[in-house]
């Protein structure tokens, strides 16, 4: 992966979401990058770290990582202007993108933010340690809103800060319209793109940032482990720096543990209803999708934080939580970090007892703000809550359902069993035991093959009746190999041969079968690459363009804002699958599944020395 013919990383060393340029999927280009590339990234190091014994590399990738994907002082500024006790104005999440701009709302009660002063004492700034989710590596958008930089166009090297996702659970990739952080209205319309997202009575220059705290969860996971591996190796001191860092992102993180505006938890009907919270009232202790945060650009003025009532099952990490609480090497500054991940650790692992279906998978998730405006739920959804949070089979976003994919069941069942491994906690060995025995039953895995689940469906609701069903089987590597490390896990506590065995068997097989000449990876079809000639909404009478001069109004299209695809060497498939030919297949080197096999790799052998 670091060979540089390979094309895994840039010339900055930032790792490619994807070798190959033609990728859409949560990024719609492959040579984005997301805060989860670098989380494994950090994790991929920390792993050479423990086999080679030099974790040299790990502090690299931790220093990578914090130059390009953590705002510097300079692209976050206007902090000082934050008013915690009012740390945002309320505007509702709308349905369908055509339901958007949503209007902002300063007659509903917000919470008051209890982390803010806390940080403040504790580090000794207004800033965020915190990554945002996505970069335009290569600057192919020509924002070149590059750290330090904004909106200082295309002859700009990258990497850009950008966004894609603001308009509701409908707006999958496929009909977003890609914007820059920082907002000087030099590109898009009279108001660069605030005006497509949100009403309000005046538009300023702005910048924003959106965390994924998934991946800042899995850096500070990845950060756990080298610190046992440097300890076991004496190296310690040679990363304390670092996971000083990662103790400090940790803090930050728990902006992901409160409802979006800071409203108290539980039953939480009505906008104007609902009331702000106080202190913790307004903590769900869980790993929400998101959060967010931004301010004037003129140093002064205003400036703004959001979080997030919607959890995903997908996203808990309770050995990041753990680790969090109780590793002397990675606790955090704030004066109740301890406690509150503590809490956070005790939370997750209910909320994985509160999803868990009669097969053992784990279902969506639950909300503090129905419809992302505080509606009134279903009855049948109102009687058996989470902490008063109601449940939800597809949290945040519809298209596809965003928990159909299976890849969420592994990647977060990882976490869970790397922490009974580290704790022997009995609640986790208690839903590891039921979430192996279901995946075992619905697989088909030998020396010579495996088929494991791809698409699932769900009926019923916890508590009374929830059901898995798997529609669709793969042979994925990167979900393979995720799940292969969580089986190793498990196995390497509880000596179950049969869990063992299928991992072996899983990472043979992808050994063996699935190699290229630039990593491990499997051919797949892409008919929802049909998607290239798809409407995007924009308001009738709002016209826009894009550094390039692609042009955004009401007749643009997936392609048409994105003119650059074009020219890319993998395009003409695509453009003989517009036009009636066969659906195309590519082999796509995704920078996270590369990681996840070669880190299963190595957990798998440093678990049973094999």
């Amino acid at each position: 992966m670091h060979d540089a013919s390979n094309g895994y990383f840039s010339s900055d060393g930032i790792p490619y979401h994807s070798v190959e340029t033609l990728m859409v999927e949560a990024p719609d280009h492959g040579h984005e990058t997301t805060s989860e590339a670098f989380s494994y990234y950090i994790w991929l190091e920390a792993m050479y770290g423990a086999i080679s014994g030099d974790f040299s590399s790990f502090n690299t990738a931790w220093g990578v990582m914090e130059k390009y994907i953590i705002p510097p002082t300079a692209s976050q500024p206007s902090n000082s202007a934050y008013n915690p006790s009012k740390p945002a104005t309320y505007a509702p999440e709308l349905d369908h993108p055509s339901d958007y701009p949503s209007q902002l709302d300063t007659s509903v009660p917000v919470g008051q933010d209890p982390l803010f002063q806390e940080l403040v004492d504790a580090y000794g700034t207004q800033e965020i340690y915190g990554m945002h989710w996505l970069l335009d590596v290569d600057n192919i958008y020509g924002f070149g809103n590059s750290p330090g930089n904004c909106e200082a166009g295309p002859d700009e090297p990258g990497p850009s800060y950008i966004n894609t996702f603001q308009r509701g659970p409908e707006e999958s990739v496929w009909r977003t319209i890609p914007q820059s952080t920082c907002e000087s209205f030099k590109y898009g319309g009279e108001h660069g793109f605030l005006d497509l997202y949100l009403k309000e009575d005046s538009y300023a220059h702005q910048w924003k940032y959106t965390n994924a705290p998934d991946a800042d969860a899995r850096a500070v996971q990845a950060a756990f482990w080298a610190a046992q591996w440097a300890t076991a190796s004496g190296q310690i001191s040679d990363i304390s720096d670092t996971l000083e860092k990662a103790a400090k992102m940790g803090d930050y993180l728990r902006y992901a543990l409160f409802d979006k505006y800071f409203k108290k938890i539980g039953n939480c009907i009505g906008p104007n209803a609902c009331e702000g919270g106080n202190g913790k009232n307004s903590a769900h202790y869980l790993l929400s999708w998101y959060y967010a945060w931004g301010g004037a650009l003129d140093n002064g003025g205003w400036a703004w934080r959001i979080a997030d009532g919607a959890a995903h099952f997908g996203y808990q990490n309770p050995l990041t939580a753990y680790a969090l609480a109780n590793e002397p090497t990675l606790k955090p500054k704030g004066a109740t970090a301890v406690d509150d991940w503590t809490t956070s650790l005790d939370r997750q692992l209910e909320f994985y007892e509160y999803l868990q279906t009669e097969e053992g998978a784990f279902a969506g998730g639950a909300t503090n703000s129905w419809k992302g405006r505080y509606e009134t739920p279903d009855s049948n959804l109102t009687t058996n809550t989470f902490h008063g949070m109601f449940y939800d089979w597809e949290p945040v976003y519809h298209d596809p359902p965003s928990n159909r994919w299976y890849g969420m069941q592994p990647w977060s069942v990882d976490r869970l069993a790397q922490f009974y491994y580290v704790t022997g906690n009995t609640r986790a060995e208690a839903l590891l035991n039921k979430w192996v025995s279901w995946f075992l039953s619905v697989s088909t895995i030998s020396a010579d093959g495996y088929q494991i689940p791809d698409h699932l469906t769900w009926t019923g609701l916890p508590g009374d009746d929830l059901h898995v069903t798997v529609e669709t089987y793969n042979d994925d590597v990167g979900t393979g190999a995720a799940t292969a490390r969580a089986l190793s896990y498990y196995a390497a506590k509880t000596n179950n041969e049969e869990a063992k065995t299928a991992a072996k068997n899983i990472l043979d097989v992808m050994w063996n079968n699935f190699q290229t000449d630039k990593g491990v990876t499997d051919v797949e079809t892409r008919e929802d690459y049909s998607r290239f000639n798809e409407p995007i909404y924009v308001p009738p009478g709002w016209t826009g363009t894009y550094p390039d001069g692609d042009v955004i109004d009401s007749t643009s299209t997936f392609i048409s804002l994105r003119s650059f695809y074009l020219d890319d060497p993998d395009y003409p498939v695509v453009e003989a699958y517009l036009n009636g030919g066969s659906v195309p297949t590519f082999t796509y080197h995704r920078f996270w599944a590369q990681s996840d096999v070669a880190i299963a790799q190595g957990a798998y052998g440093l678990l049973f020395n094999e």
